[in-house]
């Protein structure tokens, strides 16, 4: 048979994944920090349109840097098909139900850590649900059980669901500013002092930032969604026997799901920070259209020259994630090249930063080569 005829079996990883997902994370733990830093010292006249879409939108609207946490969410549901295939069809799902808890459980550990405040030991400082890890231990409990339970038809129902969930509070019972959505009264009311952003005073009260303006409680519904939006991903191009119509099914889907947002979003803006409706199928079309794009040139066309390398982040992906937001190897670089400063002047910086990241993509290079992969 031609390769283009032959599904994936549960065994198999795609390879357009992992290397997707090693683009995700190699922008977010080396070419953004790096990028950002070299352009800010060249201080060029253009220097804000070339940083504009590696910033974050600060309310209601959609940079390319808004990007990467909902990729993120999304390839973790990509690999569910794969990983689950064999579970589907037992009546006694309790080892996978037990494999779930325990990922879950933690990946919001390692979120804790990573957002700095689980070490330190002290409760004023404990924030429960604050991270990129821990959204998508939410997304991929929810979308687990979904996928576990019904068909494809059934899945896509429960995603329109999911957002109806999400849309009815926050249309009738909040507005769409950073202060007034319900979803912020949400993570107030039950995260209390846990929350992130919260500021304690000398007499030992309390108080919400006024600048923290992310939520989470209530956003779990729709990154349960990008979740889900991934595995129908993972789902089109496991059992789809023509690879090339696989593809054209993705790219027509982000397509659809990218209008569809735009349409919704004259009800609900686009607000990546509390995650909206529209929002997360603007995000999902475009993470659909990223995959039917890798997917096409690599696992239908059959190219990889010069991609393969990302699978270093990409097979990797926590460990990239946890040790970039938590170790900083800055220290070492200043000490092997102390001196150097009078140098390179104020592109010191830029080497530092470089340095930093360089270790990290040798500590990764390292542990691919010896097969040593984080599995969560």
């Amino acid at each position: 048979m031609n390769k283009t005829m032959v599904p994936l079996t549960s065994d198999q990883r795609l390879l357009s994944l992992d290397i997707l997902r090693g683009f995700d994370l190699f922008m977010l733990v080396f070419f953004q920090p790096v990028f950002v830093a070299f352009v800010k010292v060249m201080n060029l006249p253009f220097a804000d349109t070339l940083l504009y879409h590696f910033n974050h939108e600060q309310w209601i609207g959609f940079r390319a840097w808004d990007l990467v946490m909902p990729l993120f969410l999304f390839m973790s549901g990509v690999s569910m098909p794969f990983a689950f295939s064999k579970y589907q069809q037992m009546s006694d799902k309790s080892a996978v139900y037990k494999r779930i808890i325990k990922r879950v459980i933690l990946l919001f550990i390692l979120g804790a850590v990573v957002q700095g405040n689980l070490l330190a030991f002290d409760l004023h400082q404990l924030r429960l649900y604050s991270n990129t890890l821990q959204a998508i231990a939410i997304g991929y409990l929810i979308t687990s059980l979904i996928f576990l339970n019904f068909s494809m038809k059934g899945q896509v129902i429960g995603g329109v669901i999911l957002l109806l969930l999400y849309w009815v509070p926050m249309t009738f019972f909040g507005d769409f500013t950073s202060e007034g959505n319900f979803a912020e009264k949400v993570d107030r009311i039950i995260l209390g002092r846990f929350r992130d952003g919260v500021s304690w005073n000398p007499d030992g009260t309390w108080s919400f930032s006024p600048h923290y303006q992310y939520t989470w409680i209530l956003s779990s519904l729709t990154f349960g969604v990008t979740v889900l939006m991934g595995a129908l991903a993972g789902g089109i191009m496991k059992n789809g026997a023509n690879r090339n119509r696989n593809a054209l099914i993705l790219f027509i889907s982000g397509i659809v799901c990218i209008l569809i947002s735009l349409l919704w979003s004259l009800q609900m803006p686009v607000i990546k920070k509390i995650w909206t409706c529209s929002m997360t199928l603007y995000s999902g079309g475009w993470c659909l259209l990223l995959m039917a794009l890798f997917y096409y040139i690599i696992d239908c066309r059959g190219y990889s020259k010069g991609l393969k390398w990302l699978k270093i982040y990409g097979m990797n992906a926590i460990t990239a994630y946890v040790l970039g937001q938590v170790i900083n190897f800055r220290s070492i670089v200043q000490s092997l090249s102390y001196g150097l400063e009078q140098f390179l002047g104020d592109y010191y910086s830029v080497w530092i930063t470089f340095g930093n990241y360089f270790i990290l993509f040798c500590i990764l290079s390292i542990l691919y080569k010896r097969g040593i992969f984080l599995r969560v």
